[in-house]
C-alpha cells in the first residue's frame, strides 16, 4: 500500500505531516487519519506543519472522513494542538481544504502558507509548552 501521508514526529512537539501525492484508497486513507491520531498519544502540546506540496485531491468519500475524524477529535485536538500550518501551494488543494472545514469547522488555530519555512516559523511562534 503506497502510504497517502508520511508523518514525522522527530521534531516533536512539531508533528510534520506530508502528503506523498499517492491517491487516496480507503485503506491508506485510514491509515493517515489513525497515524494523525497516534500523535497525540504522548497527551502534550504539540503543533502540526501539514505539507500538501504533493498532494493529491482525495475522494470525496475521504473529504468527509476527513471532516468526521475533526469532529470526533475536536476536544483532543482542542486540549493538545495549540495550531496547524498548511504548506498549500496549489489554489485546488486550498479549495479542498475550505470545504473539508465547511464540512467541520477547524477546532485549533490555523494559517494557510505556501512554502515551508514561513509555516515553521509560525508554528515557532505557538504556545508549546
Amino acid at each position: 500500500m503506497e502510504p497517502y501521508a508520511i508523518i514525522d514526529e522527530s521534531s516533536f512537539p512539531i508533528v510534520r505531516i506530508v502528503f506523498t501525492g499517492s491517491k487516496s484508497t480507503d485503506q491508506n486513507f485510514q491509515s493517515y487519519l489513525d497515524q494523525t491520531k497516534a500523535c497525540y498519544r504522548h497527551e502534550k502540546n504539540l503543533a502540526i506543519i501539514f505539507d500538501a506540496s504533493n498532494a493529491c485531491i482525495p475522494k470525496l468519500s475521504h473529504q468527509k472522513m476527513q471532516a468526521d475524524w475533526l469532529k470526533e477529535n475536536e476536544e483532543l485536538m482542542q486540549t493538545f494542538c495549540a495550531g496547524t500550518a498548511y504548506v498549500i501551494p496549489n489554489i485546488a488543494i486550498r479549495g479542498i481544504l475550505k470545504m473539508i472545514f465547511s464540512f467541520q469547522k477547524q477546532p485549533v488555530p490555523y494559517k494557510i502558507f505556501e512554502a515551508e519555512p514561513e509555516a515553521l516559523s509560525w508554528v515557532k511562534g505557538l504556545e508549546l509548552k
